[in-house]
């Protein structure tokens, strides 16, 4: 699994619980792995937004009704650290979604940064508890645009896959 770069891949239930798994798991890899700082808080950061959005946003609650199922990857190629997560969502929150994830991929490092505060200042906090900065800061502590699909599941659901790139490459300091 390792030979394709793969680290982690984890299909079932998310929880916090399992959020402080995956995260502790990535920390201990990328210490020993000597990976710098900077990168390792960005990679923390990525992991815990994208397991966040899956436990709360997911359309596909378990056996208990609570948690959200879904699908996480995590994985280094060459010098670029990727998180990829799947879940299943509604066709009707497609839209919204869609939408979202445009506006902060055309958007300027500028432009994210007055989005994210005027979603502090105006946000309101979703039914599912999100206040909608998490794909927002997810692209500034990155840098990069949010890679994501649609695949249709039935006439109900959507399977929403969002990959996440996060550069490891050390830049000189001039």
């Amino acid at each position: 699994m390792t030979e394709n770069g793969f680290s982690l891949v984890y299909l079932g239930e998310f929880s916090h619980e399992i959020t402080k798994m995956f995260t502790s798991m990535a920390e201990s890899d990328m210490e020993k792995n000597s990976e710098e700082r900077s990168v390792q808080r960005k990679v923390y950061h990525v992991m815990v937004e994208t397991l966040q959005n899956m436990n709360k946003h997911s359309d596909s609650l378990a056996a208990n009704g609570h948690v959200g199922t879904g699908l996480f990857i995590i994985g280094k190629k060459n010098d670029t650290y990727y998180v990829i997560t799947s879940n299943k969502v509604a066709v009707e929150h497609r839209q919204n979604l869609e939408q979202a994830i445009q506006s902060v991929n055309n958007a300027t490092p500028e432009e994210l940064k007055e989005m994210y505060k005027k979603q502090i200042k105006e946000g309101s906090i979703s039914k599912k508890g999100g206040a909608g900065l998490g794909l927002i800061d997810i692209a500034r502590k990155t840098g990069e645009k949010l890679d994501y699909q649609f695949l249709q599941l039935d006439d109900k659901f959507l399977f929403f896959i969002l990959k996440v790139e996060i550069s490891a490459r050390k830049f000189d300091k001039q």
